[in-house]
C-alpha cells in the first residue's frame, strides 16, 4: 500500500498539522512560543526524574511520551518495525548530550526555533541560521566519507526496550499526579513556577503527541534531514513539511492572538545574538553527524532504532549536566560555562567529523 504521508503532499500535511498542533498546545497552556520543544521537554522530563534541580524546569511531559508511542504503533501497524543497532554508541551518547547543550544554549531545538520565529520571536533568526550552519559543517564532513557504520539486525525485545520506557514514564506519572502547590508528588518533580509549571492537560498532550509520533513515523519527518537534502542534493521534499510547519504555526499564532513581533522580551528567550547562533550551530553539528534531529531520534527509537534511543539518553544526560553545571541560558542570556560549553563541543564535533571518515576515492 502506498504511503501517501510520504509523498510530497503528505509531508506537507504532516508539517502543517505539526505547526497547527503547537501552537494549540501553547494556546491549551504549554509555555509560550513552546508549544512543542523537543529538547525543553526532554530537559523538563529530566528534571521530573530529580536528574537536574533547577526548580523551574520539571515536567514529565506526556508529548514526549507520546512521541515515542505513537512512532511504535505506526511501526506496528505498517510493519515497519525494525529492531536494529549500528556502531560507535558511545558517539552517539555524546552527540546527544552535545545536541542538547548547544540547544540550552539558544533555548530550544529546531522545532521551537521555527516555533519561536512563528510567534514573533526575531531571536530565532539567528538560531536557525547557526542550524543552517552547523548542518551545512555537517553535510562537508558526510561528502568526505563521515561514517558511523551500517546498522544491523537484533533482538525483537532490544526495539521494545525504549516504549516500554516511555509506557513505564507514563504510568509512573499517572500513579503520581501533579498536586497543585507541591514541588513533588512521590518519585516525580514538579514545577510550581516557571515554564516547568506551564502545561496543556495532560490528556490532550498524550493525545496529540500520540498524533504527532504515528504521522511522523510514516512521513519520516525530520527538520535536520530537510536542511541536509537541500544543502547536499537539492532536494526539497522534507523542506516543504518544514515550511509549511513554520506557517501554519504562523497562521494559527495569529488567529488564536499568539503573535508578538520583537527581539526585547520574548518567552524563555535572550538577546545575546552570537550565542543563539553559536549553541544552535553547536546543535546542528551534533543532529547531522548523529543522523537526525531530537523529534526524528524520538521517532526512529519508538520504530526500533537502539542508536537513536542511545542518542536521546545521551540528550537526558546533557540536559541534567546543562542545569547542574550552570550551562544552559536564561532570560539574561548565555552563561560564562555555557559559552565555553559550546567552544569545547564544537571542537569535539569537529574532532569526532574529521577522524570518523571512510576512505573515498
Amino acid at each position: 500500500m502506498r504511503n501517501v504521508l510520504a509523498t510530497k503532499w503528505g509531508i506537507i500535511l504532516v508539517g502543517a498539522t505539526i505547526g497547527v498542533l503547537a501552537s494549540l498546545l501553547q494556546f491549551w497552556g504549554n509555555p509560550a512560543n513552546m508549544g512543542i520543544c523537543v529538547a525543553c521537554f526532554v530537559r523538563d522530563a529530566t528534571g521530573a526524574l530529580g536528574l537536574h534541580r533547577a526548580p523551574v524546569v520539571q515536567y514529565l511531559r506526556p508529548e514526549i511520551i507520546g512521541f515515542v508511542l505513537g512512532s511504535f504503533v505506526a511501526a506496528y501497524l505498517f510493519k515497519e518495525f525494525r529492531p536494529r543497532l549500528g556502531s560507535a554508541p558511545i558517539v552517539r551518547f555524546i552527540l546527544g548530550a552535545l545536541a542538547m547543550i548547544g540547544a540550552l544554549i539558544f533555548l530550544g531545538c529546531p522545532w521551537r526555533a521555527v516555533l519561536r520565529l512563528a510567534g514573533g520571536d526575531w531571536n530565532a533568526i539567528l538560531g536557525l541560521l547557526g542550524l543552517f550552519a552547523g548542518i551545512w559543517i555537517g553535510t562537508r564532513f558526510l561528502r568526505n566519507g563521515y561514517n558511523l557504520g551500517a546498522t544491523h539486525k537484533t533482538y525483537t525485545s532490544v526495539g521494545w526496550l525504549f516504549p516500554l520506557i516511555m509506557a513505564g514514564l507514563l504510568v509512573i506519572m499517572l500513579i503520581y499526579p501533579k498536586i497543585p502547590g507541591e514541588a513533588q508528588s512521590g518519585v516525580l518533580f514538579y514545577s510550581v513556577e516557571g515554564p516547568g509549571s506551564m502545561h496543556a492537560p495532560l490528556i490532550i498532550s498524550l493525545i496529540l503527541g500520540l498524533v504527532i509520533g504515528f504521522l511522523a513515523q510514516k512521513s519520516r519527518f525530520c527538520t535536520m534531514g530537510a536542511l541536509r537534502d537541500l544543502i547536499l542534493f537539492k532536494q526539497t521534499h522534507l523542506f516543504s513539511g518544514f515550511v509549511s510547519l513554520a506557517i501554519a504555526a504562523f497562521l494559527t499564532n495569529l488567529i488564536v492572538h499568539q503573535f508578538s513581533p520583537g527581539f526585547v522580551g520574548q518567552p524563555v528567550a535572550h538577546t545575546m545574538h552570537f550565542w543563539n547562533f553559536a549553541g544552535m550551530a553547536l546543535a546542528g553539528l551534533a543532529f547531522s553527524l548523529a543522523g537526525g534531529c531530537p523529534g526524528r531520534q524520538l521517532f526512529l527509537s519508538g520504530e526500533g532504532d537502539g542508536d537513536a534511543a542511545v542518542f536521546v539518553v545521551g540528550m537526558v544526560v546533557g540536559a541534567a549536566f546543562a542545569h547542574n553545571f550552570g550551562l544552559a541560558s536564561s532570560a539574561n542570556g548565555a552563561t560564562p560555562a555555557g559559552m565555553v560549553a559550546v567552544l569545547i563541543g564544537l571542537a569535539v564535533c569537529l574532532l569526532i567529523g574529521f577522524t570518523m571518515r571512510e576512505n573515498i576515492a
